[in-house]
């Protein structure tokens, strides 16, 4: 009993613990301030006007046309009232952001590694190593929340298939394993769990494996596999509502079926191209910044950036000898720092020099039931992170793994490695210490041997790596003059060294305790203590190049981002923040946005020609807009853009602005922009008469570019047979006017002498909308490749579209009786559990 309590206040003293350093690393939250995180500032522009309707109405808008047209919420912060887990979610999420998400890496690897070796010292190393991994703080500073989130679960949902698997507590591992699987699912980035279940594979194929070779077990084998295969549904199923909207969703989007055909692409096929797929793939040599940070550079705009980049403005002053010289070094220069494979790159995927250490070390001394699964995971999830670097594999995945070409940015199933490596590590150090099969002999030469490699290819990398490495791109190669081609190799080269051996000091001080140990000269705790320590300073340091102080600012700001006026405080707080200076620049656009919003009350669309219509949420926060920044957008709204706007086609581009219901245009400069009024916009609908029907989605985007659409509509040949039993006849005098508009409802009257096709500058979307005529519903059809269209008798009528997306209902229903399932387990089980306890002590 009293080592129970002694644990437990060792448990809950690594929590607080675990408070303290989360806090302490943000520590500006404490005076007030906010992080300013890039894809949460989109977010706020896109999510404006969700976030007014719920405010206003007190309940939920499904459908948005902040961006892109109009499209559903289910990805822009929609909120399911069904998922009951959010609500715990919520409550482990007590910390500021991101001091929440530190503790929740923390904690969470804490509570696998206590399960793993059930000695608390032991998880909170293993914490430590996992928590203050790199990657996780730069995507933090991105503002990738819902990945951080969702990685943040990965290690206790590990935790409770390992309790049922290797623990045989099938009840605690049922519970565990439910819970966080509801959790990992709400996080809601399905490309972090896809990756995380990669692994669990071979965790299955490694237990599967084990028993069939054991030629026993397969009780425990089946009932284990059955319990997670019900806590995964289980988990799966609290989430329904939003799993079910958002697979709905999918279909529709960039990484659903393909629509029209070209030489890169097939109509129908499922998911997005290769090109896109495999756009961000990690260097082969690049996987080294797992040991050595800044073995590529680092990030693209590494701190001491600027230092480089005035040298580089100095000696082209002193030497490039024309213009031609001057343009060829901006064509190929790209990044001061990172010269690595990816199109550029926050920072690297550094795991830490101990961590890594140790993790080698630890495929020596942990059991085989954890060597191999976590080995063969480790490997896949390199060589898959790789992309267009080993195509042989990426091809065979994209092609024939299911679900696998509809994620991008290969290199992020790194975050694999970063949960596994500390994994081994902590175990293979535990094992090193405890586990009676090895001798110290053997422990002796292994250590030596591991430490000289390491050492020694580092010492390798650090004397050859000029030569080896490079530290300059192809393009750099090709178009930079050797002054200034020199001078980036020895500056990239300096970095590297100093990395390089930092890295060798850090292991070569985790050996040594490690041999002092060995020799019954230190103590086992004590090391421990040394190599938390050397870790901790190691991973912090290098964290704080990419997530520190200068990333908050005050929680006005953060909240409200597109600023309208400038002011003394924020300048002064912008000079050590390139993103804040650039937000700051934005503040002439921003009260233009403004101005034509409380000027023109009406719903229209805003092109913006000077942020750049389709990486920017500004416009949004103000107005609806024809552009914006998702990387869920419906797949015929992409390929609009791809077809039109990419081209930048003078002549058809501003029809299809005109058919987008485009009234302004923002144009000029950051300094002087202007609100340009379009006389030629559609308006919110308009009446015709003539339908041009075509054969193939490809003849109807290429249509809609030539054809007069405010007149003509463009049809697939398979709507003709809605038009049945409907004439249409022209009529110069018809019209629609849109009377009353909400997000998810519009109301139209119209008037005409003649039955016409009334075209709705909506996008179209096949689930949730109704169209009702005079309070009756009925059946509408896409016209011009992306709009709605609905047939309209002759007469004055009132017509009106609703989004009302029946899978929402259904799938809270779905929601309550996952959930409600779970806790009545959960309770029989703890029943079941205290009965037992009692008769053993009786």
């Amino acid at each position: 009993m009293l080592k129970n309590n002694k644990n437990l206040i060792f448990v809950l003293g690594s929590l607080l613990l675990f408070v303290v350093l989360a806090m302490f690393y943000a520590n500006p939250v404490i005076s007030g301030k906010e992080l300013i995180q890039p894809d949460i500032v989109h977010y706020r522009g896109g999510a404006e006007e969700l976030v007014q309707y719920r405010n206003t109405h007190h309940k939920e808008t499904y459908w948005s046309d902040s961006m892109f047209g109009g499209m559903p919420t289910y990805q822009i912060g929609a909120l399911f009232r069904g998922d009951v887990i959010k609500r715990i979610d919520n409550i482990l999420n007590f910390l500021p952001r991101p001091a929440n998400y530190f503790f929740l890496l923390f904690a969470g690897f804490f509570l696998l590694g206590y399960v793993v070796v059930r000695r608390w010292a032991y998880a909170l190393l293993g914490a430590v190593f996992f928590g203050l991994s790199t990657y996780f703080y730069i995507i933090i500073a991105a503002g990738h929340n819902s990945k951080v989130h969702a990685i943040a679960y990965f290690a206790p949902l590990l935790a409770g298939i390992l309790l049922v698997y290797m623990r045989r507590q099938y009840i605690l591992g049922f519970i565990i394993t439910t819970l966080f699987m509801g959790l990992e699912i709400e996080a809601n980035h399905i490309q972090m769990t896809y990756y995380l279940f990669m692994a669990l594979g071979f965790l299955f194929l490694s237990e599967l494996i084990r028993t069939i070779k054991q030629k026993e077990g397969w009780k425990h084998f089946g009932i284990s596999s059955g319990v997670l295969a019900l806590a995964f549904i289980l988990g799966i199923g609290m989430n329904s509502q939003r799993l079910m909207a958002n697979t709905q969703y999918v279909k529709e989007t960039t990484r659903g079926k393909q629509i029209l055909s070209n030489n890169k692409k097939t109509s129908e096929k499922s998911g997005l191209d290769k090109e896109s797929i495999t756009m961000w793939s990690y260097g082969k040599l690049e996987t080294l910044n797992l040991f050595i940070p800044r073995l590529m550079g680092g990030g693209s705009q590494e701190p001491g950036s600027e230092d480089m980049v005035q040298h580089v403005r100095e000696l082209i002053q002193e030497n490039a000898t024309s213009q031609e010289e001057v343009n060829n070094i901006f064509r190929g220069l790209s990044s001061m720092t990172y010269w690595g494979d990816q199109p550029g790159t926050s920072g690297p995927a550094y795991q830490g020099a101990v961590v890594c250490f140790l993790a080698v070390l630890g495929f020596f001394f942990a059991r085989k039931k954890n060597r191999y699964w976590v080995l063969g995971a480790s490997v896949l999830s390199v060589l898959l992170a790789w992309g267009s670097n080993f195509m042989p594999l990426t091809d065979f995945f994209i092609d024939y793994i299911p679900l696998y070409n509809k994620f991008r940015a290969p290199s992020s199933i790194l975050v694999v490695v970063e949960l596994l490596f500390p994994f081994i590590a902590m175990v293979g150090l535990y094992q090193f210490f405890t586990d009676k099969e090895f001798s110290i002999k053997y422990k002796k030469k292994t250590l030596l041997s591991v430490t000289g490699v390491v050492v020694g290819l580092t010492l390798i990398l650090i004397l050859v790596g000029k030569s080896l490495l490079g530290f300059h791109t192809d393009a750099e190669k090709t178009y930079l003059p050797p002054y200034l081609l020199n001078y980036l190799q020895d500056a990239r080269y300096d970095m590297f060294r100093a990395d390089a051996f930092k890295a060798i000091v850090y292991v070569l001080i985790t050996a040594g305790v490690l041999w002092l140990s060995l020799k019954q000269k230190l103590s086992q705790n004590g090391v421990l203590l040394i190599i938390g320590l050397v870790s901790l300073f190691d991973l912090w340091s290098v964290n704080k190049r990419y997530l520190n102080d200068s990333n908050f600012v005050d929680k006005a700001f953060a909240k409200s981002p597109f600023l309208t006026e400038d002011s003394d405080y924020l300048t002064d707080n912008a000079e050590d923040n390139d993103y804040i200076q650039g937000l700051v620049s934005q503040v002439n656009v921003n009260k233009t946005l403004e101005m034509l919003s409380e000027k023109d009350k009406g719903h229209y669309r805003i092109f913006n020609n000077v942020l750049g219509a389709f990486s920017e949420t500004n416009t949004s926060y103000y107005k609806s807009s024809i552009g914006g920044y998702s990387a869920a957008k419906l797949r015929r709204y992409d390929d609009l853009i791809n077809t039109y706007f990419m081209a930048q086609d003078t002549v058809k581009m501003p029809r299809i602005l005109n058919m987008l219901n485009t009234k302004y245009f923002v144009v000029g400069s950051l300094d002087s922009p202007q609100a340009v009024p379009n006389p030629e916009a559609n308006g919110n609908a308009w009446m015709v008469s003539d339908i041009k029907f075509v054969d193939t989605p490809n003849e109807e985007i290429k249509s809609i570019g030539e054809v007069d659409n405010k007149r003509t509509a463009v049809v697939n040949v398979k709507d003709k047979e809605y038009f049945t039993g409907k004439p249409i006849a022209k009529d110069s005098t018809a019209y629609v006017d849109l009377e009353d508009y909400q997000p998810n409802q519009l109301s139209f009257k119209t008037k005409s002498k003649t039955p016409q096709l009334a075209v709705i500058s909506e996008i179209y979307y096949p689930y949730g909308w109704k169209m009702f005529l005079d309070g009756k519903e009925v059946p509408y059809i896409k016209a011009d490749y992306l709009l709605r269209a609905v047939y309209v008798p002759a007469g004055e009528h009132q017509l009106k579209m609703i989004f009302e997306p029946s899978v929402i209902t259904r799938g809270k229903w779905f929601s309550y009786t996952a959930f409600g399932l779970f806790v009545f387990l959960s309770v029989c089980g703890i029943v079941f559990l205290m009965i037992k306890k009692k008769h053993r002590e009786a």
